[in-house]
Formats: structure tokens, C-alpha cells, sequence
């Protein structure tokens, strides 16, 4: 019988010198807050939000693009196999679309409103319509009420064709 016994509320660490040497590592990277503010200041200046999206992980790991056209943010994710969720189809992951759409607003607000601080989502809704097929996929924001603390956005993801929705979605997020 294991000596590691499951308390509530507790989480079982590892012993290893490794594992408990990269948690401190994480803890420390993680109280240096990034300037946010001059990271998407210095995006919208050189109107290249590559460097944006370096900084989120997650973003990177799906290999998510974004371009400007005008007053007009489009997101793009491009073909990528680790992305599939059903081989069968094949078709992008549910899980994979609907955070490229969140990421999506979450972007959008940070752009457009120059935020100090990362919008924290309140509440996600997505409809997925069709099957996201093993495609380059795009999205599109739109930023319906914004508050001083709440802002509502609408995303619209589609592959081929603008009209031929996969997905919509909702959200609300935090941005105080």
C-alpha cells in the first residue's frame, strides 16, 4: 500500500529534486508580472502582434496568428496535426477551437482597449455548428458592451468561406 494518502484538499508533490526544483523555478517566474500594457502598446505601434502572442503559451502550443486590416482584427489557426481531435474526419479538437476563439477576444480587448492587465473571462458560450475540418481556421471579434469592469465580446469562427460559420461564441470577461 502507498504511504501517499489523498487528504482533502491537499495535492500530492512529487519527491524529486528535479520536480520540486522546477515548481520553485515556476513560483518565481511567476511573481515577475509582465508589463502588459507596453507589450501590446509596442504590437499595435509595429502592427505585428506576433510578439503579443509569444508571451501566452497556449497561443503558441496551437500556433495561433493574428493580422490587422484596418480597425480589423483576424485570428488564424492554422492546419496543425497536433490539433485533431477526430483522425476519422479529420477535425480540429472542440477544445482546440473554442480556446482559439477566447484567446481570440482576449486579444481583441487587450488591443483595443490598451488594458494594464489581462481580461479574465466571467463566462464563455459557444455553439459549434460544423465540423472544424483539418483546415486553416479563422476568427473574428466583435466587442458588443464594454463597462468599466465587464465587456462582452461576440467570435465568429469560420474555415473556407465567411458565411459557413463552425462555431460562434460568447463571452464576458473582467477588465479592471
Amino acid at each position: 500500500m502507498s504511504s501517499n494518502k489523498h487528504l482533502a484538499g491537499t495535492v500530492p508533490i512529487s519527491s524529486s529534486p528535479d520536480t520540486n526544483a522546477n515548481i520553485a523555478n515556476t513560483t518565481a517566474e511567476s511573481k515577475t508580472p509582465l508589463d502588459v500594457q507596453s507589450i501590446v502598446k509596442r504590437a499595435t505601434e509595429l502592427n505585428d502582434f506576433g510578439h503579443l502572442l509569444e508571451h501566452v503559451p497556449y497561443a503558441k502550443f496551437i500556433g495561433m496568428r493574428v493580422e490587422r486590416f484596418g480597425d480589423e482584427l483576424i485570428f488564424k489557426l492554422p492546419a496543425k496535426d497536433d490539433n485533431i481531435g477526430n483522425p476519422v474526419l479529420p477535425a480540429i479538437h472542440g477544445g482546440v477551437i473554442a480556446g482559439f476563439m477566447e484567446m481570440s477576444a482576449i486579444v481583441q480587448l487587450m488591443v483595443f482597449m490598451q488594458t494594464a492587465k489581462v481580461p479574465k473571462v466571467v463566462d464563455f458560450s459557444i455553439d459549434y455548428l460544423r465540423a472544424g475540418l483539418h483546415k486553416d481556421s479563422f476568427a473574428e471579434c466583435r466587442i458588443t458592451r464594454q463597462g468599466r469592469r465587464v465587456a462582452n465580446v461576440n467570435i465568429d469562427c469560420w474555415q473556407t468561406n465567411r458565411k459557413q460559420l463552425i462555431a460562434t461564441a460568447r463571452a464576458h470577461f473582467l477588465i479592471d
